[in-house]
């Protein structure tokens, strides 16, 4: 027998009933070292069990998004992104050519964050850094600026 993947195992600390399909999309979810969208985790789910259906795919991400599972990104390519929702904080680097999310953590920047919010007379609760570029030495895409 499998052991639970880390989001049907958050899922079953929810309470969440979790169906066959649901199984394997948590467990699509948990193994991806990318940030999936909707029809990547319906692909991967296909090869494992053909019979899954994209609204089921759909529907169960939109649950685990709800129930604070995983998280949607959108990293301005026109699709909703998701990652595992954990206690361990990053932030993204996103390249404008490949798509590519590099997942980063810097702690000068988390202190200057923390003094940015202390200068202005607030108490940072939570962040989100999303840096977007392209290699060194390539061609900047054309954007509508």
């Amino acid at each position: 027998m499998r052991l639970p993947s880390r989001i049907e195992a958050s899922c079953i600390d929810n309470g969440m009933k979790m169906t066959e399909q649901r199984r394997l999309i948590a467990r699509v979810m948990s193994e991806s070292s990318d940030h999936p969208d909707v029809e990547q985790v319906y692909q991967r789910a296909c090869e494992l069990d053909p019979r899954i259906s994209i609204a089921t795919v759909y529907r169960t991400v939109r649950l685990f998004e709800e129930s604070n599972i995983i998280e949607r990104h959108d990293f301005g390519d026109g699709r909703a992104r998701y990652e595992e929702l954990t206690d361990d904080h990053h932030d993204h680097l996103i390249d404008l050519q490949s798509g590519r999310v590099i997942e980063f953590q810097n702690e000068e920047i988390e202190r200057l964050q923390e003094r940015i919010a202390h200068e202005h007379g607030f108490e940072l609760i939570g962040h989100k850094l999303e840096l977007y570029g392209v290699p060194v030495g390539s061609r900047r895409p054309k954007t509508g600026n």
